[in-house]
């Protein structure tokens, strides 16, 4: 892990020790009840599942980005990531790939390096990120499930919403629509149909905005229960308003 850096925590160590996904979970009730402090209680659905959404981010980030930008896949691995969580606000805040090994394209300029494995083409590429995610969401989810209420659908849900999310995003942070629209081709492409034990191909798709712009947007899978906090609503693409 980055040295020198506090609050960095490896994927590997956290799930073989799930008292601390609880510790977790508690700070960030305390964090929510400090900035909410007219609600009368927080209901432990909320941060429950916001840690579950914030951890499946790590390993969706990870692979969305390093597949966008340089189309490889690096191990997805519990022992292969880290993250810090933020001193304030305690989400992760920054993303570490501890790994040297990778996936990649015959045309790839380290595809002779002894680390590489290659791939004939972009959807196989696309199978090895699914299949590391799926993997490592499946570890966590066995982990982390029986410490919440929160039913095995809600958790793949989540695992989903992270997924499709996180190759948006990839393409969003480019700031350009060429950007954000490759990465709505690369979410097309990971998650080009329903693949067990995630819930839905990508639900990315063109819409009109108030303004007559076509724009890209989404519609999540699982709920993240922000509604329940005061003067909050549903968010867009809530699945309990559509």
């Amino acid at each position: 892990m980055p040295e020198g850096e506090p609050d960095w925590v490896s994927c590997a160590d956290l799930l073989g020790e799930p008292a601390r996904l609880v510790r977790w979970r508690e700070r960030l009730g305390g964090w929510l009840a400090e900035t909410y402090p007219e609600a009368p209680g927080i209901p432990e659905r909320i941060p429950a599942s916001w840690i579950l959404s914030w951890y499946l981010h790590v390993p969706a980030f990870a692979g969305a980005t390093l597949l966008h930008h340089a189309r490889r896949v690096p191990s997805l691995a519990p022992s292969a990531l880290a993250f810090r969580i933020g001193a304030d606000r305690p989400h992760p805040g920054s993303v570490a790939v501890l790994g040297g090994g990778f996936h990649c394209l015959p045309t790839d300029p380290g595809s002779a390096r002894p680390e590489a494995v290659v791939v004939p083409d972009e959807r196989a590429l696309a199978t090895v990120l699914r299949g590391r995610f799926v993997a490592h969401a499946s570890r966590f989810i066995d982990v982390y499930g029986p410490l919440t209420r929160l039913g095995r659908r809600q958790l793949w849900a989540a695992a989903t919403d992270a997924l499709d999310n996180a190759l948006w995003s990839a393409g969003l942070l480019g700031g350009t629509p060429e950007a954000e629209g490759a990465g709505v081709a690369d979410a097309a492409l990971v998650l080009e149909s329903r693949f067990p034990p995630l819930t839905s191909a990508s639900k990315l798709t063109l819409a009109t905005g108030a303004d007559g712009r076509r724009e890209w947007t989404r519609n999540r899978e699982s709920c993240c229960y922000s509604y329940l906090l005061p003067a909050e609503s549903e968010c867009g693409g809530c699945p309990r308003i559509r």
